[in-house]
């Protein structure tokens, strides 16, 4: 019976963690990390709030070459996200002790914007193609 205690004192709980402190300074042990809360947490990021802005602009002024720029960041920013510190200890660590969630729906919803921004921003079919007739 001891040796079980044992076992399931050793096993990582969000209770033990201590790098959760330098990813998530605000982060809860009573939390569990969901992916809309990693999602809320990416998109709270000072990138994320500034590309949020700029896909705004973008938008509101169909500029074509503004919203393609605009995907470009938002792809770049995602992969930030993604691949840098994936293999850093402090990372790996947070991950298995339950501070910090998947960026899955994160980068699901990076894609819809920048698919919904290129779909509104194209110019209409026909457009710029030779129209006239023999």
């Amino acid at each position: 019976m001891r040796k079980f205690a044992l076992y399931l004192f050793l096993l990582p709980t969000p209770a033990l963690a201590e790098v959760c402190d330098k990813v998530r300074p605000l982060w809860t042990p009573e939390t569990e990390p969901t992916v809309w809360g990693e999602m809320i947490a990416l998109m709270g990021t000072p990138p994320s709030l500034i590309l949020i802005l700029l896909s705004a602009l973008a938008l509101r002024f169909r500029h074509e070459w503004g919203a393609l720029i605009v995907v470009v960041l938002w792809t770049a920013w995602a992969s930030i996200v993604v691949f840098v510190g994936a293999d850093d200890d402090i990372q790996l660590m947070a991950l298995q002790e339950g501070c910090i969630g998947s960026p899955s729906l994160f980068i699901a919803a990076v894609a819809a914007i920048s698919v919904a921004m290129i779909v509104y921003v194209a110019p209409p079919f026909g457009r710029g193609q030779n129209t006239e007739k023999d």
